[in-house]
């Protein structure tokens, strides 16, 4: 079977680099919900091999699909054309960040060899570093008159 159902992580094979001589294993996050949501429409749409076959039942939807999808929703929601699929990605990682989830762990679920290549995704919220506390701030430091 091309993915395997868990209670949080859909793991899938995946093309990397664009090239289908390429092949790994990788996995996203579920959340509960999207969880029931891919349940029910896995028994709804009475599906055998693949999650998200494309016209040929046998064959996984293309990237193109997606990304057509995804400029299709982002003109229906009337978001700005420079939308992608990537940017979701980005989006992804920077909500890690601003819960405070390490960027390793954050590297470790967007498959990346190299720190930098996550350090690239991490788009930190102004907001988020101006509510970090300098460590100094922490030092007890009382100023006492001299004598």
């Amino acid at each position: 079977m091309p993915f395997v159902f868990r209670t949080a992580f859909l793991t899938f094979d995946a093309r990397r680099g664009g090239s289908a001589s390429l092949r790994s294993r990788s996995g996203v996050m579920l959340s509960k919900q999207l969880l029931t949501i891919l349940r029910t429409y896995w028994r709804a749409a009475h599906l055998q091999d693949l999650l998200f076959p494309g016209p040929d039942p046998k064959r996984p939807i293309t990237v193109r699909s997606v990304q057509r999808a995804c400029r299709d929703a982002v003109r229906v929601a009337g978001l700005d054309s420079s939308v992608t699929v990537h940017t979701l990605r980005h989006s992804f990682a920077t909500h890690l960040l601003e819960q405070g989830v390490d960027i390793r762990v954050i590297q470790d679920l967007l498959g990346h060899r190299h720190i930098t290549s996550t350090t690239r995704y991490a788009r930190v919220a102004l907001n988020t570093i101006r509510q970090i506390q300098s460590p100094l701030e922490l030092l007890n430091t009382k100023l006492t008159p001299p004598t």
